[in-house]
């Protein structure tokens, strides 16, 4: 994705793959290992690799989210798990929901719709609709920690707050 705000979209779409929920429902986990999302959006497709351990879904919300969304709600659904969220990233305010489901220990496929408002040099909303399919490649590879995320050139980006990372 070239344009900064589609990155926000996507990030704030991602939020949405993983959110913690304030009411009684909870999203599952992934299963612990490495996982290949491919990202599809109205900017083309991106793919990457991250190295998931115990927690580091949940860590990655806390870090991408803070204390900067009011809603994030979870509703089981006979399909899987009906997601919305909204959040204030400054002057920005993303809001979103999404559809989820798979088993979380083979695949899981993300539909999500996410409005950008309140973002600098864009006269209206920006809506990006995302489809993010995640599958299990088996275990991380040597060298990696949970919540590094690795990207098609092999640049690898560190999540320090995921539990076992340093």
């Amino acid at each position: 994705m070239s344009h900064p705000l589609a990155r926000l979209a996507a990030a704030a779409g991602l939020s949405l793959a993983f959110a913690l929920p304030a009411g009684a429902e909870e999203l599952p986990q992934r299963k612990p290992g490495l996982w290949e999302s491919r990202s599809i959006g109205a900017d083309g497709e991106t793919v990457a690799k991250q190295c998931v351990g115990e927690g580091t879904d949940k860590a990655a919300v806390g870090v991408m989210t803070g204390k900067a969304c009011a809603k994030n709600e979870v509703t089981k659904t006979a399909e899987g798990f009906k997601v919305e969220t909204e959040c204030q990233l400054g002057e920005i305010k993303a809001s979103g929901s999404g559809v989820i489901s798979g088993d979380f220990v083979s695949t899981v496929r993300t539909e999500t719709t996410t409005t950008l408002t309140g973002a600098p040099g864009q006269s209206g909303p920006l809506t990006r609709k995302t489809v993010i399919e995640a599958k299990r490649l088996g275990d991380c590879e040597a060298g990696q920690k949970p919540g590094d995320i690795i990207l098609p050139d092999g640049k690898v980006i560190p999540m320090p707050a995921a539990p076992g990372a340093k």
